[in-house]
């Protein structure tokens, strides 16, 4: 019975089991934020350390301001700007959130999915619902039933909301003000990415520096992350096969049966296809090569070149 629907979700949720759930980003694996014993489970089965936080689901901004002690004009501008959607405001967190979801920290990562099975499954829970991805710790994250059905082998219940719209994780950011000043810290970049946060904060009455940072209080800070089940190599895009296999040999590597991961110079169809392409083509050979082409450099795709610098196994685009 791995497929199920809402109010069988809702029951179980409330339980204290855990449901994988869909999302326009990625399939996450979910438990109330109010049962520990859910919550214990997120991290059991996902083999996830105790010291990556989790991110708080909920289908409303006045349930995102009853979890945190901290919410201003510029909160409330990105909220109902971005809301629902790909994107994870950290803030500080209400005193009833479990420690467990923030890893011990003083701040909780929200967001408002974009998905109408999950917003519909939300509005039955009260509080929220904590979900990562629904994938094995470090592993490549799910965007369909059948990847999440073939991860955990059948035994986690599953909503089936269709193929993921975006197909990377939600882009995680904090807002910091000192005073009257704003700055915007992106600690994981998805499919929103600084100059598409700068356009947007045009209309808002503040002049707001936006940077990419590192820090624990994001997931998916580890340096190895969203692999695949056979390793990645980045190359230099005019390598031929034979370039590659020679300079593998020479790392002390033997791989016969190489497979190259090409990506869409469209950021959205390159992002919906990441994931699907990672998973299927790791059966068809034994090490997936990605060209890196000038365009991975942009900051369009700087939600695409984490995931792939996270993953990479040889990085031979310099060599």
């Amino acid at each position: 019975m791995s497929k199920i629907d809402i109010e069988t979700a809702k029951n179980l949720l409330l339980n204290g089991d855990i449901v994988a759930i869909p999302t326009e980003t990625v399939y996450g694996l979910a438990g109330w934020i109010y049962s520990e014993s859910a919550l214990k489970k997120i991290f059991e089965v996902k083999e996830r350390p105790f010291f990556d936080p989790l991110i708080v689901h909920v289908d409303s901004i006045e349930k995102a301001k009853a979890l945190t002690t901290e919410w201003s004009p510029l909160t409330e501008y990105m909220a109902s700007k971005l809301w629902p959607g790909p994107v994870t405001l950290i803030l500080k967190k209400a005193k009833d959130i479990n420690p467990l979801i923030t890893s011990g920290l003083d701040s909780v990562g929200i967001r408002c999915p974009d998905h109408p099975l999950t917003l519909a499954l939300l509005k039955e829970i009260p509080g929220g619902l904590a979900a990562p991805s629904a994938n094995k710790f470090g592993k490549t994250s799910p965007t369909s039933f059948e990847h999440v059905e073939e991860e955990f082998q059948g035994k986690i219940p599953i909503i089936d909301g269709n193929q993921s719209a975006i197909g990377i994780e939600s882009t995680v950011l904090e807002i910091i003000k000192t005073g009257e000043q704003y700055k915007i810290l992106i600690y994981r970049p998805g499919i929103w990415n600084k100059e598409k946060l700068a356009d947007l904060l045009q209309s808002f009455p503040a002049h707001i520096d936006i940077s990419y940072e590192s820090s624990p209080v994001a997931p998916g800070q580890i340096k190895h992350h969203y692999m695949p089940k056979i390793p990645i190599a980045l190359i230099p895009p005019h390598w031929s096969r034979e370039q590659i296999m020679d300079r593998l040999n020479l790392l002390g590597q033997e791989f016969l049966r190489p497979v190259e991961l090409e990506l869409s110079q469209d950021i959205r169809f390159a992002a919906r296809e990441l994931y699907e392409k990672m998973r299927g083509l790791s059966g068809k050979g034994d090490i997936l090569f990605v060209r890196w082409h000038p365009y991975l450099d942009s900051d369009d795709f700087e939600g695409i070149k984490n995931r792939l610098l996270k993953a990479q196994s040889f990085n031979l685009i310099n060599a």
